[in-house]
């Protein structure tokens, strides 16, 4: 009896540890599930650490700041792979009108030397080269006088002079043309100017003469160039910008105003001031729209304003990279931004007049809430906001009128030219150097905007 209840007291024992045993087994697998878990929230927050230290260098570095030659690192795109060409893309290439045919053929068998009979096109190959580069012209005039015996004086013939040179300059148009063309459309350097006529054309040119061929040439062409303005204060929309520029090393400015279309004008001004006097005469009698930036000279308009969105999409851009943390600013800028996408949305379905003005409406709404959301309070978003509220007409006229652009790129890209020609030369010596800048990129950039080769046009108008 004493053994069996040892057993019995053996195997209770038994049935504890075994307990036991499994009690702690699951507390070990819940330990190492907990481990697994700890460990993952580890790599997590040392890698929200890495980009925090990330983060505070970039700031301190942003602060320092960089030289300003130094540029940013562009991220590196995956290589695409190469897209089938389209079959209708898949052709030769197109052949040029040809000025001179040369048929090659021959009578005899190379190898065998039998007379060949019959005859087709094997193959045809165009080769576009230049002629040999032709020397200048020189043409002497003779003009001869005779006497009359019942005048009793010499007479002599009334040359008429246009269309061959300008006043009384040794130089013929086509070459005046070819020199401005140079100058202006091609931005060469009066040095190699000099150097290429010599060269190309063994015509000698001083420094002088290259800068009164520009200047004569201005002054021919100028009431073509107020024409130009005439026309540009007769379209319906008109953009308009500046930029700085430089006369005799005094800061100015140049003033654009460009309109769109198959009668496109570029109309450039150079004035000192960047007041509003100067975008008041340049527009004069102009009752169309105005795509303008933000820039207060332009607020003397009283007639239809477009205000150009990609301005205020940039400051708003620069005001949530400035508060990344402000979650009040970053949905006020949202919020500005859904109004152009919503605007641009809608209006890709072409809608009805009507439906126009019903859309805004509803946008005028909704940004002078938002403007009225911060502009009398110390916040962030209040410069932006009072600036929607000052310009609230002036936002979405692109949304009433569907020939009136929602940006001022037009007039960015006709100063582009001015800017990169004030950035080779550094402006200009002179008022009258600046006046014929101002003529003649006018008129050249005018014609290629319509699609005219500006150097036969200029030819055409001398």
């Amino acid at each position: 009896m004493r053994l069996r209840a040892e057993v019995a007291a053996l195997r209770t024992v038994i049935k504890q540890l075994e307990a036991e045993v499994a009690r702690l087994q699951a507390e070990n697998r819940q330990l190492q599930a907990e481990n697994a878990q700890l460990r993952g929230e580890n790599a997590h927050l040392r890698e929200e650490k890495g980009q925090l230290e990330e983060e505070v260098a970039k700031r301190e570095k942003e602060k320092r700041g960089a030289p300003a030659f130094v540029k940013a690192n562009r991220v590196k795109k995956e290589k695409q792979p190469r897209k089938k060409r389209a079959a209708e893309q898949n052709k030769g290439r197109r052949r040029e009108a040809a000025t001179r045919h040369e048929k090659h053929t021959i009578d005899t068998c190379p190898v065998c030397g039998e007379a060949l009979v019959g005859g087709s096109v094997y193959y045809r190959r165009q080769v576009v080269d230049i002629p040999p580069p032709q020397a200048v012209e020189v043409v002497e005039h003779e003009i001869e006088k005779r006497w009359c015996r019942r005048c009793r004086q010499w007479r002599w013939p009334a040359v008429d002079w246009s269309g061959v040179v300008l006043g009384n300059s040794r130089i013929g148009v086509r070459l005046m043309g070819l020199v401005v063309y140079l100058r202006l459309v091609l931005r060469v350097p009066i040095e190699v100017i000099q150097q290429y006529v010599a060269s190309l054309h063994q015509v000698k040119l001083s420094q002088g003469e290259i800068s009164d061929i520009c200047q004569r040439v201005s002054q021919r062409l100028q009431p073509a160039g107020e024409h130009l303005l005439a026309e540009a204060r007769a379209s319906p929309v008109a953009h308009m910008d500046e930029t700085g520029w430089r006369e005799d090393g005094r800061n100015g400015y140049s003033w654009c105003l460009a309109t769109d279309g198959p009668t496109a004008v570029r109309y450039y001004r150079y004035r000192p001031s960047r007041s509003h006097l100067v975008a008041e005469e340049l527009l004069g009698d102009f009752g169309g729209h105005l795509v303008s930036d933000f820039y207060n000279a332009y607020n003397s308009y009283t007639g239809a304003h477009q205000r150009c969105w990609v301005h205020l999409l940039r400051d708003l851009h620069e005001l949530r990279q400035a508060y990344p943390e402000n979650s009040e600013v970053v949905a006020w800028v949202l919020a500005v931004k859904w109004l152009y996408r919503q605007a641009q949305t809608l209006l890709a379905g072409n809608p009805s007049p009507q439906e126009r003005t019903q859309l805004y409406d509803r946008l005028w709404e909704v940004a002078r809430q938002l403007g009225l959301q911060y502009a009398q309070t110390n916040h962030p978003c209040r410069p932006l906001a009072k600036r929607l509220l000052r310009h609230l007409d002036e936002l979405f006229q692109f949304v009433l009128y569907s020939h009136v652009p929602a940006d001022n790129n037009l007039a960015e890209r006709a100063l582009r030219s001015l800017v990169v020609q004030r950035k080779i030369s550094g402006g200009t010596r002179s008022p009258a150097g600046s006046q014929t800048r101002m003529a003649l990129a006018s008129l050249f950039e005018t014609w290629k905007a319509r699609g005219f080769n500006p150097l036969f046009e200029c030819w055409r108008h001398l």
